[in-house]
């Protein structure tokens, strides 16, 4: 059986990409692909797509300004 992801969201930042996706077996997240594309994902879950890209969006603010 596939696995099915749902891709809530998808939003540039300062050229970052961040993606707010929900999968069954792990609810909400987000990933971000960074300036050369590599893409990295972060293994919190959320129960809310809202509360997964209120915390991507801190964390692609913070690479932005080069605290990641």
């Amino acid at each position: 059986m596939a696995l099915k992801i749902k891709i809530e969201q998808v939003t540039c930042i300062e050229g970052i990409t961040l993606m707010v996706f929900h999968t069954p077996a792990h609810c909400w997240q987000f990933s971000y692909f960074n300036h050369e594309g590599k893409a990295r994902r972060y293994l919190d879950i959320f129960y809310t797509p809202q509360k997964a890209e209120a915390a991507g969006r801190e964390w692609v603010w913070a690479i932005a300004q080069g605290n990641k």
